[in-house]
């Protein structure tokens, strides 16, 4: 069904106006999925794109790779082929992760009795069956952290529904815990890994060592989670950690190797995981 000019020209004005305010947007289909990648990058062949603040191998002008497409360049956003997709599209979604923002996504009743028994108070935003409960700080996404409660930040979109009540407040500990406490175990490697030598050239920027903890147990998660394209989530991730530690010194060779664990348990070999570390260090010209 065709939808009303009118209708499609809103969503469009939404997104851009979500841009300004720091919000990376992209569309969505029927369903409130992404829109599939195009034939040039079927597969993540063209390499994908790790992040929104480091720039990736694909320079596709699509809306494509899902999350990793969200933008705030009002040029993409009302350039001509997104706005065929903006035609087409049935929704407005953000990534929560680039605009430093948390969604504790409630799918039911029970899941809102348990927020607001067990978490602090903040900007609250109706959805069809629950509440999203809107945090500042980002942290790691993860899915049925307790029954009907997903968090939605790095790495992840949330469907955009309107701004809620209520004042944002801080992301809470207990967020940042069910993240981690989702996170899947590491199987060990079944061979032995030879690792390249760590960055070592700049000053560490973290607080606590918790951030590149967290950093490392979101990179495992993606790369333990992909169900097609293995070869371009490896590159992927390994390129999102470097740009954000390769230059402070924390990585040691026991980080890359918990990586490189993560890998090879999806059935990547040594060479791989040697060659797409070394490829992304080049990327970012480290």
């Amino acid at each position: 069904m065709t939808q009303p000019t009118d209708v499609r020209g809103e969503r469009l004005q939404t997104a851009l106006s979500l841009a300004i305010s720091g919000a990376p947007v992209l569309p969505l289909r029927a369903g409130k999925t992404p829109f599939g990648n195009c034939r040039s990058c079927a597969d993540n062949a063209c390499g994908g794109r790790p992040n929104m603040k480091t720039p990736g191998p694909c320079t596709c002008p699509a809306p494509c790779h899902a999350w990793a497409a969200a933008t705030t360049d009002p040029d993409v956003i009302s350039s001509g082929i997104w706005r065929r997709a903006w035609l087409r599209a049935s929704a407005v979604a953000y990534h929560p992760g680039g605009a430093g923002l948390t969604v504790v996504d409630l799918d039911n009743s029970d899941a809102i009795t348990w927020a607001r028994k067990h978490l602090p108070a903040t900007r609250t935003v109706p959805t069809t069956r629950g509440e999203h409960w809107i945090y500042r700080g980002a942290t790691q996404s993860a899915n049925a952290v307790r029954p009907g409660v997903d968090i939605k930040s790095t790495m992840a979109y949330a469907r955009w529904l309107g701004f809620g009540t209520g004042t944002i407040t801080a992301l809470p500990d207990a967020v940042r815990a069910l993240a981690v406490k989702a996170t899947p175990p590491v199987r060990t490697a079944p061979q032995a890994i030879t690792v390249p030598t760590p960055v070592e050239d700049g000053t560490c920027p973290h607080r606590t060592p918790t951030y590149l903890a967290r950093g490392l147990a979101m990179a495992e998660q993606r790369i333990t989670q992909a169900a097609t394209g293995v070869h371009a989530t490896v590159y992927r991730t390994f390129l999102a950690v470097l740009s954000t530690h390769g230059r402070c010194g924390c990585l040691t060779d026991a980080h890359i190797t918990r990586l490189f664990t993560a890998a090879q348990t999806k059935g990547e070999t040594v060479r791989h995981c040697t060659t797409a570390w070394t490829n992304a260090r080049t990327a970012l010209g480290l």
